[in-house]
């Protein structure tokens, strides 16, 4: 049976033989987790992990009746000018990165005009549920759609699923009109981002409190949507990549992962500044659980 520190044991030692630039690593399975540090455990930006978090926020306010996959961006933001098609853009769609619209812009980018959803939705969606586009600016929309009904999204998230994972005041870069990034820019610790990961594996609960439905996190890696890449982007679901394997992950640039395995039950969190072999990460990831 897979033990966490086995698993950890295995993954540092691979980390290191191999000069990978991890920060920290944490290790859960069952009821146990162990961790290890390269450096201090800092707020580091998370970057595409943030996308995770956006589909909770989502599943928090569909389990709350304040909106639903189906939403379409003029009924939360009518005030905005739509190409042609994107009447028919969903808050699915958005968090898929199936909008059709032919816009990528990332949270590391000047903000192309005055307002970034606006800029995205005046052009046209063609294909829409079926073209995948990857962006971050599908996930700021749909952002912006929800922060229509709950205000700002960082604020309404913390008595819902930050304060409970005991993730105090974080910190998610801002447009220049105050809406939080979304896809990018959210600042967590490893130990942070663990707790997201011990969240998604036990199906939105923790500590015994339901956060958001079971039946959100397990949508969120079904129905997977073909991304027609290579290596370890083939197939996206709400907000989380397919595998290494039999595990599904958020997977932000450098090398932010967690990979959830839940035929191990377990969880494996990584923060790193990697640029060459980041997804090496995410593959010993599942082989030292694996394996252990």
């Amino acid at each position: 049976m897979t033990t966490a520190r086995a698993a950890l044991d295995r993954f540092v030692a691979a980390v290191d033989a191999e000069g990978l630039g991890a920060y920290g690593v944490h290790v859960r399975v069952g009821d146990d987790e162990v961790a290890h540090r390269w450096r201090s455990d800092d707020r580091e930006n998370v970057y595409s992990v943030s996308k995770g978090v956006c589909a909770l926020a989502v599943g928090i306010a569909v389990d709350e009746g304040l909106l639903t996959l189906d939403t379409r961006v003029p009924e939360l933001l009518p005030d905005v000018q739509l190409g042609e098609g994107v009447d028919r853009v969903s808050v699915r769609h958005l968090l898929t990165m199936t909008s059709g619209i032919d816009f990528a812009w990332f949270g590391d980018e000047p903000v192309p005009g005055d307002d970034l959803a606006a800029t995205m939705l005046a052009l046209p969606a063609t294909g829409t549920g079926e073209r995948f586009r990857y962006t971050d600016s599908s996930p700021y929309v749909a952002m912006r759609m929800l922060a229509a009904v709950v205000g700002d999204v960082r604020d309404w998230l913390l008595p819902r699923l930050f304060d409970p994972l005991g993730i105090d005041n974080p910190q998610w870069h801002r447009c220049p009109l105050g809406f939080v990034v979304g896809g990018s820019g959210l600042e967590l610790r490893t130990s942070e981002l663990a707790r997201i990961g011990r969240l998604l594996r036990d199906r939105g609960s923790f500590a015994g409190q339901q956060l958001v439905s079971a039946s959100w996190v397990d949508g969120m890696h079904a129905g997977w949507v073909e991304a027609g890449t290579d290596g370890p982007f083939t197939r996206y679901g709400l907000a989380v990549w397919d595998g290494p394997g039999p595990a599904w992950r958020l997977d932000g640039r450098y090398g932010q992962y967690v990979v959830v395995d839940q035929d191990r039950d377990a969880v494996v969190t990584v923060t790193a500044h990697e640029e060459t072999h980041d997804h090496r990460l995410a593959e010993l990831a599942v082989s030292s659980v694996r394996s252990a």
